[in-house]
């Protein structure tokens, strides 16, 4: 790798990074990121149960943590809780849950793909909505492999956000012939300027052209990883989240590429 392509990755990387911190206060507002139910709790610890069994005090690093949804999920399992994200505006929010809730998470400052963490020091990693941004995915499934003790779980939960899946494209169509007409109502998006940044920051990350699950399979293989499973029965989660999106929204991640991945050292 040259000096220009290492600029550059760190460049991207601080951008990300600055992106996610601002993020941070509207983020437990949105359906996907937070939890709004019992229902959607329960098929979230039901699928991390599945792959990972009961905690049983086993430790786990939870990257990308952002405010501590899934780390709380973990510490409800039984785990012995590391939540560790890049953006400080998050573990501000993060740490706040655990003193409210009366749990001792530990949260730590820190980057999914250099985590500091001692070699085989955590029984489980688990991450979130982390693979598809990463600069260089290769580079962190060996620092994850490298982290996990021997005969440990890996727990990936991503999907493709880039290509749409039939019910995206027919809505799309739909939508530019109300345009034609004039009766397209203004979409309630993120502010202008954050949704370019996000733009910008996905044609640039590794999986630009979307993080199919085969995709993230072989570099995971390529890490070192074995035993690789791949779940795509979303659907519990999927229909709890329905209940607080706008009915299409909640129609199109239905049918979105998402999945999970579970994989042992």
């Amino acid at each position: 790798m040259s000096d220009a392509d290492t600029l550059s990755n760190f460049d991207l990387r601080e951008e990300i990074k600055e992106y996610w911190g601002k993020r941070a206060e509207t983020f437990d507002t949105q359906p996907g990121h937070e939890i709004f139910s019992d229902e959607e709790h329960t098929a979230w610890i039901r699928l991390f149960e599945k792959h990972l069994g009961p905690g049983g005090s086993r430790r786990v690093l939870d990257l990308a943590s952002g405010t501590g949804v899934i780390s709380h999920l973990l510490d409800d399992l039984g785990f012995e809780v590391t939540g560790m994200d890049w953006a400080e505006p998050m573990l501000a929010k993060a740490r706040e849950k655990a003193m409210k809730r009366g749990r001792t998470i530990r949260f730590l400052l820190g980057d999914a793909e250099r985590t500091m963490e001692a070699s085989e020091s955590y029984d489980a990693i688990t991450c979130r909505h982390l693979v598809w941004t990463l600069v260089d995915p290769a580079a962190a499934f060996a620092e994850w492999h490298r982290v996990l003790k021997p005969g440990g779980q890996l727990l990936v939960v991503d999907g493709d956000f880039v290509n749409p899946g039939w019910f995206a494209k027919l809505l799309a169509t739909f939508s530019n012939t109300r345009a034609r007409f004039g009766l397209l109502a203004q979409p309630d998006a993120k502010p202008a300027d954050m949704m370019e940044t996000h733009r910008s920051i996905l044609s640039r990350v590794h999986f630009s052209r979307g993080a199919r699950a085969e995709a993230v399979v072989e570099l995971l293989q390529q890490a070192g990883f074995t035993q690789i499973v791949v779940d795509t029965d979303l659907k519990a989660v999927h229909r709890a989240q329905r209940r607080h999106l706008p009915f299409f929204k909640g129609l199109e991640r239905a049918t979105q590429h998402r999945y999970a991945i579970c994989a042992r050292k």
